[in-house]
């Protein structure tokens, strides 16, 4: 009896301990378990961190590379606003011009520029404005200097042609000179190189596309405006500017074009002369000391042909003498005498005489309000003295 005890006893302590191994071991499978699960978890939080991480530098990315296109885009502009008051005409308010640049560059020698403007407001079908494409070029920088471009781009002559934004010049208009003998804004399409061999040396060259004048001779009204422009007879210009003294510019353009009537000259007259080629001779001065200015230019165009001297336009001249003074940062005055004649070729006088005197008021470097006084003494048969004055603003950005 006592053994059967004994044996049950033993049994009993080795289930016991049997079944506290299986419990023990039980315990330590779920706390490994559970411990993997920990690691899984944390593992798939630190991939989920992970994928979003990269999914953060991925549209970084794309945003930098938009950014970087901007950058490389640039747009500006200027407008400006006109009020004519003249004793011979009816007072006129304008919204003479709206322009727009747009530019970009492909890289660090490759860019494009452009200027598209709106002139008088609104254009159409009987409309007084129109809508212009002025520039529209490819620069190529070839090395340290030199470069060059091809397509629509303004003609290196005179002072305004190229740099006509209201707040770098006096007047509400612009001068009658630039305007009807060289005449500004003058742009053409081919084209052109600029080679600065020195400091303070710049020399242009281009060959383009030219004008044509008609039977009148009226070297206004040939632009052509790249606009399906004749283009039998071509134009080529060279200029030199010199800068190398602080405050001084000079320069001086020519140009010659074959045939100023693009082969109309036969048409209109006799077969006599078959061209009508033409040269520009154009040179200015800009001095500056301190506050005081002033800027200066001749222009002369010489037409060859029966036709064009039958006219009295084989020569038309132009010149004006301008001096000013900037009394603050918003505030400078100026007066110009000015004198242009497009039949100086016909011995007698025909000149168009202006004498001005204005003031401009800066609101901001690049906001201006202007106003001027222009008397015109004309020496044409027919026509009839004026005088007026002008108010407009202008900006640029």
């Amino acid at each position: 009896m006592i053994k059967k005890t004994l044996i049950t006893s033993a049994l009993a302590a080795l289930l016991a301990s049997n079944t506290s191994i299986a419990s023990q071991e039980a315990d330590e499978l779920r706390q490994i378990i559970a411990e993997q699960q920990k690691v899984l978890a944390l593992l798939e939080k630190r991939l989920d961190e992970t994928d979003q991480k990269l999914n953060a530098t991925a549209d970084q990315m794309d945003i930098n590379a938009e950014e970087g296109a901007l950058s490389n885009t640039t747009i500006g502009g200027y407008g400006e606003l006109h009020y004519n008051n003249y004793e011979d005409k009816d007072a006129e308010i304008d919204f003479h011009r709206f322009v727009l640049f747009f530019g970009h560059e492909f890289s660090d020698t490759v860019r494009f520029v452009s200027e598209f403007e709106l002139e008088h407001s609104i254009a159409g079908e009987g409309q007084a404005g129109e809508i212009e494409l002025e520039q529209a070029y490819v620069e190529v920088d070839i090395n340290e200097g030199l470069n060059s471009k091809v397509g629509l781009f303004l003609i290196p002559v005179g002072i305004i042609n190229e740099t006509h934004e209201p707040p770098t010049f006096y007047g509400v208009e612009r001068n009658g000179v630039e305007k009807n003998i060289i005449p500004a804004t003058w742009w053409e399409a081919g084209v052109a190189f600029n080679y600065k061999p020195a400091g303070g040396v710049s020399i242009d060259g281009a060959v383009t596309s030219g004008l044509n004048v008609g039977d009148d001779f009226n070297i206004r009204n040939g632009r052509q405006k790249v606009a399906k422009a004749m283009a039998e007879n071509l134009a080529y210009t060279g200029r030199v500017k010199y800068t190398a003294i602080t405050g001084l510019e000079l320069a001086a353009t020519l140009q010659y074009q074959t045939d100023i009537t693009q082969g109309g000259a036969d048409d209109s007259f006799t077969a006599s002369i078959d061209k009508a080629d033409a040269t520009l001779l154009e040179a200015h001065v800009i001095y500056q000391i301190d506050d005081f200015t002033v800027r200066a230019l001749y222009a002369r165009w010489d037409i060859n042909g029966d036709e064009a001297k039958a006219l009295g336009r084989d020569k038309q001249t132009g010149w004006y003498i301008e001096p000013s003074y900037q009394f603050t940062e918003k505030v400078g005055a100026f007066t110009r005498y000015a004198e242009h004649d497009n039949k100086a070729g016909n011995g007698s006088s025909t000149a168009v005489k202006s004498t001005s005197v204005g003031v401009n008021y800066y609101l901001h470097e690049n906001v201006v309000l202007k106003a001027d006084y222009e008397d015109i003494r004309v020496d044409i048969d027919g026509a009839s003295d004026s005088s007026g004055f002008n108010l407009g603003f202008g900006y640029q950005f």
